[in-house]
């Protein structure tokens, strides 16, 4: 089937010289034209935050997607960037996120992604509740690929009943990094432990940006409808600021396609900026 515009990808490492994406502006705007041709329409530009990449402070983060978004509007590359943060889980984490200094998701201070070292599962129900109590919900980012839950999956069904969310990498579901994560993905994938798809992009290499592949792919093994809620719905519930299910199939009496184009439209300013703010 041809694929349902526009993809929204929460997760991706768009932002120049901050971690470990792009090197350079060059190569930013690069990754920005991929994303666009494979049907991408908004990005949230997550570089580490804490961790390794303490450097980081909100207000860099903020300025530096600004200035991608004016070089982007510049050369007519239609992609909107949003700030937001791949945020290491560290002691009084929340006390930075309720302060702006940590950045949530479209930094809309409401949905964080949440990223576990990649060797080990440590416990996160503190976490969540101290989260739960700020008003804010967590996403864990690419759990199939921590060696922790590899080795005890049911976690995951126990971290769902406490209210955190799960973001799929793309490139999980096609092979990317090996066939052990492949099945864990489509595991996860059909008991319904999977809200979001993103790519996680890094650069122009082996991890690219672009949401077309695995939207197909989630379409082969869940359908259509999974598919949609997964790359584009639910995304795009994150950056409008509504309140949502997540659902894993269309909402009732609409069809998905009017559906994501209204939502659309409340989202895009006729000036061609976001709507309303954090």
């Amino acid at each position: 089937m041809n694929p349902p515009k526009p993809f929204i990808d929460i997760h991706c490492h768009l932002l120049p010289g901050l971690d470990d994406g792009p090197a350079d502006w060059n190569e930013a705007l690069r990754m920005a034209r991929m994303a666009v041709a494979d049907g991408v329409a908004a990005v949230v530009a997550t570089p580490h935050q804490l961790g390794r990449y303490a450097r980081n402070r909100g207000a860099t983060i903020r300025a530096v997607a600004v200035r991608l978004q004016q070089m982007l509007d510049e050369r007519g590359i239609r992609l909107k960037v949003l700030p937001g943060a791949d945020v290491r889980i560290e002691p009084e984490l929340v006390d930075k996120l309720r302060s702006g200094e940590v950045l949530t998701v479209a930094d809309r201070r409401r949905h964080v992604l949440l990223e576990l070292p990649h060797e080990i599962y440590t416990p996160l129900d503190r976490l969540l509740a101290e989260l739960n109590g700020a008003g804010m919900v967590g996403i864990l980012t690419h759990p199939e690929r921590n060696l922790g839950i590899l080795s005890q999956p049911a976690v995951l069904p126990r971290l769902a009943t406490r209210g955190c969310l799960m973001q799929l990498t793309a490139g999980s579901l096609l092979g990317s990094f090996g066939p052990r994560i492949r099945r864990f993905s489509e595991s996860l994938l059909a008991d319904g432990l999977v809200h979001f798809i993103a790519s996680d992009g890094h650069g122009t290499g082996s991890r690219p940006p672009g949401l077309g592949s695995a939207f197909q792919r989630v379409a082969e093994l869940a359908g259509p409808d999974v598919a949609m809620a997964l790359c584009c719905r639910n995304p795009l519930s994150l950056l409008t600021g509504e309140e949502a299910s997540f659902s894993r199939g269309p909402p009732p009496e609409s069809s998905p396609s009017s559906w994501l184009r209204r939502s659309w439209r409340s989202v895009v300013s006729p000036m061609g900026g976001w709507g309303k703010g954090r």
